[in-house]
């Protein structure tokens, strides 16, 4: 089966009762217009999307199939992140935070509260937040929501 736009989300309405099959897309592929994949089902499914992909990404729960009995919806698995909280006292080190980040061309995200954020794992990266007074970072495994995204630096070459 070849899936060539988003329907809707999972939770609408139109899909309640359906059966709920999912396809793995990994956080990093979510701005690719084209996959193949095997759903958890078993099912082999290709994904083509319009260009629109190359803004908007793949997001958890995306129905990209429907028919009258099930969906297909899209699952972003978890993948390593750091977990970056500036401590209460010294808010303003979000901004070096910020920038730090930014200038590493990494990806990243709002985290629970205003003093949490998230950033897909790499080793350089959490020792260069360790060293941000008053911030900390750990190594978590997180589901990445791009409706989250302060910044997102995956599809940077798509022009």
């Amino acid at each position: 089966m070849v899936c060539e736009k988003i329907l809707g989300s999972l939770y609408e309405e139109k899909f309640a009762g359906l059966s709920v099959d999912y396809v793995e897309i990994q956080w990093h592929e979510a701005f690719t217009r084209l996959h193949r994949k095997t759903s958890g089902q078993g099912e082999d499914v290709g994904i083509r999307m319009g260009h629109e992909i190359l803004k908007r990404g793949l997001r958890q729960n995306d129905v990209i199939y429907a028919d009258s009995e099930k969906v297909i919806a899209v699952r972003i698995p978890p993948s390593e992140a750091i977990r970056m909280t500036v401590d209460k006292e010294h808010p303003h080190q979000i901004a070096k935070l910020c920038y730090e980040v930014g200038n590493t061309h990494t990806s990243m995200f709002r985290g629970e509260d205003a003093y949490t954020f998230y950033a897909p794992y790499h080793e350089a990266l959490l020792d260069k937040v360790d060293r941000i007074c008053g911030v900390t970072g750990e190594k978590v495994l997180k589901s990445f929501d791009f409706g989250q995204a302060l910044s997102s630096s995956v599809n940077d070459h798509h022009h």
